[in-house]
């Protein structure tokens, strides 16, 4: 079953040691008790590790899996936990997406607003939304609009000047196109931006806002994290990645509500 998991920086979760690459296995599953732990729904785990103190992602196979279920989110156990690969914030949020539109029930593929519901759209200058829970809206026209506000859904856009929203928990609203809008009010959700000149916003409790294209901005409310790249021209004027930091919206470094790039390896306050 496929799974993803969170660990420290040791790649350890509650002092077990885990490896890329290798499988485990215990004799009894018991959810929150004994066994291997792991979230169904990617975004899950940021409420295990949150995406700071140098937190680390895998994608992993979970085996023998206790009927159990978790009441509070897509927790599972199992007897045996495969850890499969490293893949970052990054990783889970596309992951997320994918997540979404894989449990898509096949009659409600049309643009709608009923739940497990998707509405696409491919043209510009178009809208596609979708109020549904556990739903996908997504739009990858130029000057477009792609909306969500049901919990644990996807809203994406590919679009340049284009905008991705999601109102629910648990989601992600990711945004490909430069000078784009990524926003997310949802709590541990995932507003990621990675067009050139673009935002991404999280208002949501725990939630992740990442901007990783050439100068653009993030910003989020009190408890949420910030995750921005910085650029640079090489003697070619090519633009290169040279660096990618995640800070902590504390209040007191980092305020809330304020936008942020990051500059010469420094978080720097920005306008609108």
């Amino acid at each position: 079953m496929k799974m993803y998991k969170g660990f420290d920086k040791d790649l350890k979760c509650h002092d077990f040691q885990y490896e890329i690459g290798k499988t485990y296995e215990e004799p009894t599953a018991e959810l929150c008790e004994k066994g291997f732990h792991a979230c169904e729904y990617p975004l899950d785990v940021f409420g295990y590790y949150a995406p700071g103190d140098m937190s680390r992602y895998c994608e992993v196979d979970l085996d023998d899996v206790s009927h159990k279920k978790s009441n509070e989110d897509s927790k599972r156990c199992g007897k045996k936990i495969a850890v499969k690969a490293e893949i970052g914030i990054a990783g889970l949020v596309k992951a997320a997406v994918d997540f979404v539109m894989e449990n898509i029930k096949d009659e409600n593929k049309e643009a709608n607003t009923g739940n497990y519901s998707a509405s696409t759209n491919t043209g510009d200058y178009s809208a596609s939304t979708n109020t549904g829970d556990c739903s996908a809206s997504t739009n990858t026209g130029n000057y477009s609009a792609s909306t969500n506000t049901g919990d644990c859904s996807a809203s994406t856009n590919t679009g340049f000047c284009s905008a991705s929203t999601n109102t629910g928990n648990y989601s992600a609203s990711t945004n490909t196109g430069n000078y784009s809008a990524s926003t997310n009010t949802g709590d541990r959700s995932a507003s990621t931006n990675t067009g050139n000149y673009s935002k991404a916003d999280v208002s949501g409790k725990e939630s992740v806002a990442a901007a990783l294209g050439i100068e653009s901005k993030a910003k989020g409310v009190l408890g949420c994290w910030l995750v921005l790249a910085e650029w640079a021209k090489d003697e070619n004027y090519n633009w290169h990645r040279k660096d990618v930091q995640c800070f902590k919206v504390d209040g007191v470094t980092v305020k809330p509500d304020t936008w942020y790039k990051l500059k010469n390896g420094d978080l720097v306050e920005v306008s609108e």
